[in-house]
């Protein structure tokens, strides 16, 4: 959405102070709410968008509205995502002592950071509001969202039912703002005023978060590489890889959008992954798919969460019945080989490799050139080719025997964070490799008491041991 800092005129800069300062009265209204009643409140914020029948209207609304991904897609993210999201903090403790380190004697006080500035993306708003709002308020903030243009009224609708949540709660509906029509020079002011960014979106809306001047947490690109090896479950893997590749029609920066199997398993993970709607393409239709994917070596918007009858379409491919994406055999990696990179569409690039340390070479050949840092998957039931995976790969997530896609963001079924803000640390360009939660929106005072017993430092001859041979 940001493609640069856009400088925002004297009327668009006042309009946002005016916003600033609205959030500034409701935040401060909040700031010494109890544990208690700060649950409360993202309870009810939760559960205005995703009661069913509320869910199923977002969800309807937010296809119409974009036309990218499908409704069982929206439906899932806005109706179990969300709760998911709450389920995951709910217990946190985010009010006045949250840690106690007896052993340093110290104690950490949680305070809040202020006004966040949300930025949010046209792939999945639906519940990335939900998810942002929560947890800012849970960190006792305020929270104003600027959303993508071609999401700007499913944002409204849901800042508006969370809106009325708080009031019904008792407290100020300006804790959620949402920016009705937002504008890059709205979007770049609102960068600048408000004491923290979150920016969930494009590279080049993270790169202007970055460059806003106002401590920003962002993300990198997406580019997941998924490696199949010889003990994994077939069945399993392709069916868990199509459930990634298809949800909200590859709408999330984590579906799969490589996939590399050993040779020894390779023809019979191609038949399971045929069996699951996957129809793998030959050379003319490989550079058919190619020639409507990419715009001078940029995604089209056109083919971004669109289903695999519409791509086909475009490319003049004759689709059988019942495939749902496309398996694209490919050897190299970077520039030179497109499908390489992120496709943002049911389109899977297919590799194979001799072995895990193959596997492996191929994966950061492929991160290289996009998503360093994101995340990646593995198939097997072999620790050492798993933790061999995640010691060599430059990611910050590799999720074991799980749809990529549902699973990195967290999920019920393992213990990562649920979030749709995924820090890829410096290999993506980010200050974190968090998935980031409202532990990253809040400032923390450390309360530094005596210790019963002060620390000694040891003697020379045994601190500097290892080097007192070395060094003369």
């Amino acid at each position: 959405m940001v493609a640069e800092t856009q400088v925002a005129s004297t009327e668009e800069a006042k309009m946002i102070q005016s916003l600033i300062e609205r959030s500034r009265k409701a935040q401060a209204q909040i700031e010494n709410y109890s544990q208690q009643q700060i649950d409360e409140l993202i309870t009810a914020m939760v559960w205005a968008v995703a009661r069913p029948d509320v869910a199923e209207k977002i969800a309807q609304f937010t296809v119409e509205e974009t036309q990218l991904g499908n409704y069982e897609g929206k439906y899932l993210k806005i109706f179990k995502k969300t709760r998911a999201a709450l389920y995951d903090i709910i217990d946190d403790k985010s009010v006045g002592i949250i840690e106690e380190d007896k052993e340093r004697n110290i104690v950490k006080i949680a305070k809040p950071v202020g006004v966040i500035g949300a930025l949010t993306p046209c792939t999945n708003p639906e519940a990335t509001p939900v998810i942002k709002s929560i947890s800012a308020v849970k960190g006792r903030n305020a929270i104003i969202i600027a959303p993508h243009p071609r999401s700007k009224l499913t944002n409204k609708m849901i800042c508006d039912l969370m809106r009325e949540a708080i009031v019904a709660c008792g407290a100020p509906a300006d804790l959620v703002i949402s920016i009705d029509n937002p504008s890059l020079e709205l979007t770049g002011e609102l960068m600048k005023q408000c004491d923290r960014i979150l920016a969930t979106g494009g590279a080049a809306m993270v790169q202007s978060a970055y460059s806003s001047g106002t401590p920003a947490l962002g993300v990198g690109a997406g580019n997941a590489v998924i490696t199949v090896d010889d003990t994994a479950d077939l069945d399993e893997a392709a069916e868990k890889i199509r459930i990634s590749k298809t949800l909200d029609l590859a709408a999330s920066c984590s579906s799969d959008n490589s996939v590399i199997a050993f040779e020894s398993i390779k023809d019979a993970l191609l038949e399971n992954l045929q069996a699951q709607g996957g129809y793998i393409c030959n050379e003319e239709e490989k550079a058919k798919l190619q020639a409507i994917i990419w715009e001078d070596g940029h995604i089209a918007s056109r083919i971004v969460a669109q289903p695999a009858e519409k791509l086909a379409e475009m490319a003049g491919i004759d689709l059988p019945e019942g495939k749902s994406f496309f398996i694209v055999p490919e050897t190299g990696a970077g520039p030179d080989h497109p499908f390489s990179g992120e496709k943002m569409s049911v389109v899977m690039a297919f590799y194979t490799a001799k072995d895990i340390d193959d596997a492996i070479a191929i994966t950061n050949a492929i991160q290289a050139y996009q998503g360093q840092g994101h995340s990646c998957g593995i198939y097997s039931y072999k620790d050492d080719n798993i933790l061999k995976f995640a010691n060599a790969t430059k990611t910050s997530r590799v999720m074991v025997n799980q749809p990529q896609a549902p699973s990195n963001s967290g999920n019920l079924w393992n213990g990562m964070r649920q979030t749709f803000s995924l820090g890829c640390g410096s290999w993506g360009g980010n200050a974190t490799n968090n998935n980031i939660t409202w532990q990253d929106l809040i400032n923390v005072t450390w309360v530094s008491r005596n210790l019963d017993k002060s620390k000694e430092l040891p003697a020379d001859d045994v601190l500097f041991a290892s080097a007192m041979g070395k060094l003369k």
